[in-house]
């Protein structure tokens, strides 16, 4: 495998990294770098990591860093959880206020320690920390009970001034969306199966309805509304798919329960990628009361449920 590290990566320029993620060969990783300069989203540091997580040490090649800022990629603790040596010599630095470093959460328990302790490190308000609690949650959850990766969820995040925002990144290297969904419903291809994940009352452990008492397809609609309320990038990559929730343009909030009814943009032709990968940004300025929030998506949740059983039943029955 190949991953290039470029001078960019955001979720609103993904699309570049993603396809020139090279899978072939997964018995190794070879990794490069920009020469002058990396600024990146933790999507693409989690999704490094998940990759190397695969190998041994010694099947993974680091082109030796020359960029300025690669004191980043050794402060988020990328050569860490690989174990490569990166050569790179740095004073260490409390975090607090300023990123989560790469985690590996396999259990339940992990989590729960998790979130117990990455809120703090923000220093948010109650207003800001609900949210970012409730994402983290969900998407790890997922990956627990659905990804079937023996390595869990790679989670990173960072928090960044200038634009007041926490950018998020969780990634796997399970079964993939497909496959999940695919136990309970037809998608026809990986883009299908994310529209699916991301339909409210829609889950890959039953074809009913509304889903079960214990998942009931509510969690990635939801995470997809807060980032669509507050403006928001929200990119998924599972298979050869990627969708990307765009900033919404419209003052008047207007939560849609079809993902591909809000502004977005999406590929089915990506190098593939055996899992999912998900970023999210989160903004500190625009964030909702979030008892209002979840308030409004229950109520769109439960709406669409309405509807499409409303369907189901006006088809015509034959005997």
């Amino acid at each position: 495998m190949k991953m290039h590290i470029p001078n960019s990566a955001w979720l609103n320029s993904i699309d570049t990294f993603l396809e020139g993620f090279d899978p072939k060969n997964p018995e190794e990783l070879s990794i490069t770098f920009h020469k002058k300069w990396l600024s990146l989203h933790p999507m693409v540091l989690s999704m490094i990591a998940a990759l190397g997580l695969n190998l041994s040490p010694e099947k993974i090649n680091c082109e030796e860093l020359e960029a300025k800022s690669k004191h980043y990629l050794e402060r988020m603790g990328l050569f860490d959880l690989l174990g490569v040596e990166s050569g790179i010599k740095i004073k260490k630095r409390e975090a607090a206020g300023r990123f989560v470093p790469l985690t590996q959460i396999k259990t339940p328990e992990e989590l729960t320690k998790f979130i117990t302790e990455v809120t703090p490190l923000f220093h948010l308000k109650p207003i800001h920390a609900e949210p970012l609690r409730y994402v983290i949650s969900e998407l790890v959850r997922n990956v627990l009970e659905h990804s079937k990766s023996p390595h869990g969820a790679i989670v990173s995040a960072q928090y960044y001034a200038k634009s007041n925002k926490i950018r998020i990144g969780i990634t796997d290297t399970g079964v993939g969306m497909w496959e999940t969904i695919n136990q309970s419903h037809n998608p026809k291809d990986d883009l299908d199966a994310i529209r699916l994940a991301l339909t409210p009352g829609i889950t890959g452990t039953t074809a009913k309805e509304g889903g079960t008492e214990y998942n009931a397809g509510a969690g990635l609609f939801f995470i997809k509304s807060i980032a669509s309320v507050n403006k928001d990038f929200l990119v998924i990559y599972s298979g050869r798919a990627m969708y990307k929730l765009l900033r919404r343009k419209a003052k008047r909030v207007t939560l849609k329960a079809d993902p591909f009814d809000d502004r977005h943009s999406k590929r089915g032709d990506l190098p593939f990628w055996n899992g999912t990968a998900v970023g999210i940004d989160l903004s500190l300025d625009a964030t909702q009361e979030f008892s209002f929030l979840l308030k409004l998506i229950n109520e769109t949740y439960k709406e669409a449920i309405r509807e499409r059983k409303k369907a189901k039943y006006k088809k015509p029955q034959f005997t």
